[in-house]
């Protein structure tokens, strides 16, 4: 390969991928270019360092992971126009937001950002902001359907305790989830890190999550 066809961006994507496969602190500048097929020298072209790489990798995933939330663009307007009641809607997100992390490269990235997160005040900034970021879609997501009185009128204390319960439910199952599917494939180490992505979906498991979220929105909000 040539060093022209070379990016910044290709040498991150190197480094997450070989950091799923092996860890990150096990990845060698000598693993992103054996990936790349270039000389290791030639990444110095483009960082100063392992360590301006490994901070420029962490950048790339805050933005990446940034730009992904548990409602999408047009969750609130669907729930302002009555075209869906809280059960349907939660099962459909719930599906959609767990599909999202079953797929390259978001998997890589959610799977390099939590690992660091112990070693790493950034990493942990990155995993704190998404967390927040599920807490207050779901508290929108709730507001809007007390608004249009899919859910009776509830206090802010409630509708944001409901958030807080939910968000960390969804959180935990989450990982839980992508740790078990991970799991397979390390279980199964001749068919590769890809073979994670040809996985079906579990939807046993997703339905039990729904359930569960369905039955935490009746207790907090008598639904």
């Amino acid at each position: 390969m040539s060093k022209k066809n070379i990016s910044q961006e290709k040498i991150i994507q190197s480094f997450i991928s070989s950091a799923f496969e092996k860890s990150p602190g096990a990845t060698s500048l000598s693993d992103i270019s054996d990936m790349l097929g270039i000389k290791k020298a030639s990444l110095y072209n483009h960082f100063d360092s392992r360590d301006a790489m490994y901070e420029a990798t962490l950048e790339f995933c805050a933005s990446e992971i940034a730009q992904v939330g548990f409602k999408t663009e047009g969750t609130i307007d669907t729930i302002i126009k009555n075209k869906a009641t809280p059960a349907v809607l939660l099962k459909k997100l719930i599906t959609r937001f767990f599909n999202l992390f079953e797929n390259e490269p978001l998997f890589e990235m959610y799977s390099f950002v939590r690992t660091e997160q112990y070693f790493n005040i950034k990493a942990l900034e990155i995993v704190r902001a998404e967390n927040k970021k599920i807490y207050d879609d779901l508290v929108q997501i709730i507001e809007a359907f007390c608004a249009t009185g899919k859910i009776s009128k509830k206090s802010g204390k409630e509708i944001l305790e409901t958030a807080n319960v939910l968000s960390s439910f969804l959180i935990q199952q989450r990982d839980f989830y992508i740790a078990t599917r991970k799991e397979i494939v390390r279980q199964n180490p001749e068919s590769g890190a890809g073979s994670l992505f040809a996985l079906p979906t579990d939807n046993q498991a997703l339905n039990k999550i729904e359930k569960s979220c369905e039955i935490i929105m009746k207790k907090y909000l008598g639904i």
